[in-house]
């Protein structure tokens, strides 16, 4: 048995995502895992995504039929995708032999804003969970969704599922545990970094950093709702292989200087002259509810950083917001690029650590436009096609290596 959940709550909600529940099998799977907790005497609430690629699906079948889907209309057909793997997830774990009752987001008291496609939770009135399990069901709930307080379904934008897990373990006073196809948090990602190691342990504020900076086993908004709330998160791989990266409010003392290494392939550096001309970019970032990854400000004025939640190479919000706030008067020209990333406690710390940073991406064949310091990252712009081999050397010279050389 796989589980974290004390005798005190007896309570697990386990966060299962696309790729776990892609096809029968894999809901059988996780069916059989859920049974092996139930079987432990504790009690769970499992969060799923839709299943695989359905959501992407959705997303290009609503643009075939129209290049401006209604944002109200494509929240329900999105919130489609995760109410199927809920059902289906709850006949599997009643096939295994323990009741089951399926709860849509609004079901089970999931209540957030009006923002059609990025809502924010609100507030979790989790009754009609907690009288399931005290009838001593497992309870499936599609995660990504809520209802506003208007009675419209909304959907909570990249990565809403793990959201969904830790506002209701927050409701529960429960441990979460976020399942996937990889076995935790890696110190870059494998695929474009061979050498990237598993993190047994981070803390909430390195794992916000990692995420925003580009990683992607945990969302942001997820990481910083467990934070707020002193969660810690189980991050694992759903067929039980490998280990764990267990996020606690704080990591060990021993901790390695650098954490990670990130990137992004699709951001932008915008430039304000003047405070009033970078409220206003922020208000218009707002408005197209874009969020910045950094607002450095500085006596010449403040440097804002945006990136794109996806990899596609065109996104029409994105690229509207950020041209208008472009064409602000007192904006200079924005800098475009990819961005490279490292996260971890000697950001800040280290007087030497930019100077070396920048030397290193300039030695990988990247001369950095634009270096900024935000919280635990330190960030370049740097030319796309050059990402891959700027974020191996940044892990060969800060994790691989010793960044104080």
């Amino acid at each position: 048995m796989t589980t974290t959940a004390t005798a005190a709550t007896a309570i697990v909600v386990q966060k299962y995502g696309g790729s776990s529940v892609a096809d029968v099998d894999r809901i059988r799977q996780v069916a059989r895992r859920i049974a092996q907790t139930r079987q432990g005497g504790v009690q769970v609430v499992a969060v799923v995504s839709a299943m695989g690629k359905t959501t992407d699906q959705l997303v290009k079948l609503a643009h075939e039929v129209t290049d401006t889907p209604d944002r109200r209309e494509l929240d329900m057909l999105l919130s489609a995708g995760e109410r199927i793997s809920m059902a289906l997830l709850a006949m599997a774990v009643r096939a295994e032999g323990f009741a089951a009752t399926s709860l849509t987001g609004s079901q089970c008291g999931i209540l957030t804003n009006d923002s059609a496609g990025n809502a924010r939770i609100i507030e979790v009135r989790p009754f009609r969970v907690q009288d399931a399990l005290a009838h001593g069901h497992v309870v499936i709930v599609a995660g990504f969704q809520g209802t506003s307080w208007r009675r419209e379904v909304t959907t909570l934008g990249r990565g809403g599922s793990d959201t969904t897990a830790v506002a209701l373990a927050a409701a529960l006073h429960a441990d979460c545990e976020i399942y996937s196809d990889v076995d935790g948090i890696y110190s870059a990602d494998p695929r474009v970094v061979p050498a990237a190691q598993r993190l047994p342990m981070l803390s909430h504020d390195e794992t916000l950093s990692l995420a925003r900076a580009g990683a992607k086993v945990l969302a942001a908004d997820a990481v910083a709702l467990a934070r707020m709330h002193g969660i810690a998160l189980y991050a694992r791989k759903t067929d039980g292989g490998g280990g764990e990266t267990v996020v606690r409010l704080h990591a060990p003392q021993d901790r390695p200087w650098v954490s990670g290494v990130a990137g992004r392939p699709h951001a932008v550096l915008l430039r304000a002259r003047d405070s009033g001309t970078a409220d206003a970019m922020l208000a218009i970032l707002t408005q197209h509810q874009v969020c910045p990854l950094a607002v450095v400000t500085d006596g010449h004025g403040a440097r804002l950083l945006v990136a794109r939640d996806v990899a596609d190479a065109v996104d029409p919000a994105f690229d509207r917001a950020v041209d208008a706030a472009a064409a602000l008067p007192g904006a200079e020209l924005p800098l475009r690029g990819a961005l490279a990333s490292i996260v971890g406690p000697a950001v800040g710390r280290e007087p030497a650590l930019t100077a070396a940073f920048t030397d290193t991406a300039v030695a990988a064949g990247s001369a950095p436009q634009a270096v900024l310091a935000h919280g635990l990252t330190l960030s370049a712009l740097v030319e796309p096609a050059g990402l891959a081999k700027v974020l191996q050397a940044l892990h060969a010279r800060f994790v691989e290596g010793d960044p104080h050389a």
